[in-house]
């Protein structure tokens, strides 16, 4: 059953996703600006210097609807920036249509023409490399294959249309339409290749938000946790003393004494056993294998027997020690919530580099089923040191334990 708290998780990763997409889409709506730009004055000035022999008027005509076009398209990129960007793909259809429709209209005139056409056709043939770059900038690279197609053919046309008025050899037309397809290959596998790259920040992103939101989870459960153990443990040990010390003021009572200091004894171990989980001292000074025999004294308290192995371990503090003992400490709680075990056992070695450490119990076992009830129901102590674990370069795996239990491995580089 999903909670409030997950729900929320995905809604934030969800948009932090869009978010991404959306910049990206932006930017590339930023570069279709100039590219358009670039593409008008490259039309308008080979109109100008050479005007093709019949048309003129028709080629006039689209060059400046293409200008508008391209004008309505700089305002909404520069000030409105709408959040939906998608239809900007459908826009390269119609940069393709115009450079089609002038590049067949010049290459029809200068073939009606022969030797007095204008090389108004010649020139804008080489506009038409320029299309398959503005359809890569939205990281769609099916969009790019539908635009570098047509781009390609009517390349094609246009030089067999004006092959006549030019003398040009097949050999000619087939290199370079050869390399504008070679263009539009190189543009397609650019943009599959960005197009990946914004999928792993996305993904990036998603890990990140998924993982804030577990670590503010764990905090939020470790205060409530210290609370319960203070609670029921240290603060009614004080209030039962501070009773017994109020029924000494009317009459002294050697038993009552003798429950203040029993009760203030206790206390101060289970104080002391608080502090040592929450950030135990031995574990700095001394290294892990001293700390786990603490906490496996702190966890026989709570009614389940410990049995430490820890002969394969170098004394002295290491870089995994921290990452380490907050996992045995997850493990072990997890043993005597839910494990229904009698004993666990820990092992802790290093070998070629690796620190390994080892915690099974002899309870009711755990199934890749119960994990992902677990994790459904808002459960992910374990999930979120297993990630820590990753992202040290180590692993965390789980496996059924003979005859009955769960046993958990764990590896981790000594240095990360």
């Amino acid at each position: 059953m999903r909670t409030a708290a997950t729900t929320a998780r995905d809604t934030t990763a969800s948009a932090d996703l869009n978010r991404v997409r959306i910049e990206f889409g932006l930017r590339g709506a930023d570069l279709q600006v100039a590219l358009r730009v670039v593409l008008v004055a490259f039309l308008g000035l080979t109109l100008l210097t050479n005007p093709p022999k019949s048309f003129a008027h028709i080629s006039w005509a689209l060059v400046g609807g293409y200008a508008l076009f391209a004008a309505a398209f700089a305002v909404w990129a520069v000030k409105v920036r709408s959040r939906t960007s998608g239809w900007v793909d459908l826009l390269l259809f119609v940069d393709l249509g115009v450079m089609a429709l002038l590049t067949l209209i010049t290459g029809t005139s200068a073939r009606d023409w022969g030797e007095d056409a204008s090389w108004a056709a010649d020139i804008i043939t080489n506009a038409l490399f320029v299309l398959p770059v503005l359809a890569c900038t939205q990281l769609r690279p099916w969009i790019g294959a539908f635009v570098v197609v047509p781009t390609v053919v009517t390349f094609f046309l246009a030089s067999w249309i004006t092959q006549d008025s030019n003398s040009e050899p097949w050999s000619s037309i087939w290199l370079s339409t050869l390399a504008l397809a070679g263009v539009g290959l190189a543009a397609v596998g650019f943009c599959a290749i960005q197009s990946s790259r914004v999928k792993t920040i996305s993904g990036l992103v998603s890990s990140r938000t998924a993982l804030l939101g577990e670590v503010m989870g764990i905090e939020g459960r470790e205060r409530q946790q210290l609370s319960e153990q203070l609670h029921d443990g240290a603060l009614q040990l004080v209030l039962a003393a501070r009773m017994d010390a109020n029924n000494l003021r009317d009459e002294p009572d050697p038993d009552a004494v003798e429950r203040i200091f029993k009760a203030l004894t206790e206390c101060s171990k289970l104080l002391r056993t608080t502090v040592s989980e929450l950030h135990p001292a031995v574990l700095q000074a001394l290294g892990l294998s001293r700390a786990l025999s603490e906490l496996a004294r702190t966890t026989q308290a709570r009614g389940i027997a410990v049995e430490l192995d820890s002969a394969g371990w170098t004394d002295g503090p290491t870089e995994a020690d921290g990452l380490l003992y907050g996992t045995a400490r997850e493990l072990l709680s997890n043993v005597v919530k839910h494990a229904g075990a009698t004993t666990a056992y820990v092992t802790l070695d290093q070998t070629e580099g690796f620190a390994r450490l080892t915690v099974a119990d002899d309870g009711v076992g755990m199934s890749e089923a119960d994990r992902e009830r677990s994790l459904k129901g808002g459960h992910i102590g374990l999930a979120s040191h297993e990630l820590r674990l990753v992202a040290a370069g180590g692993s965390l795996s789980i496996h059924p334990r003979s005859p009955s239990g769960t046993e958990v491995r764990v590896e981790v580089p000594l240095e990360s």
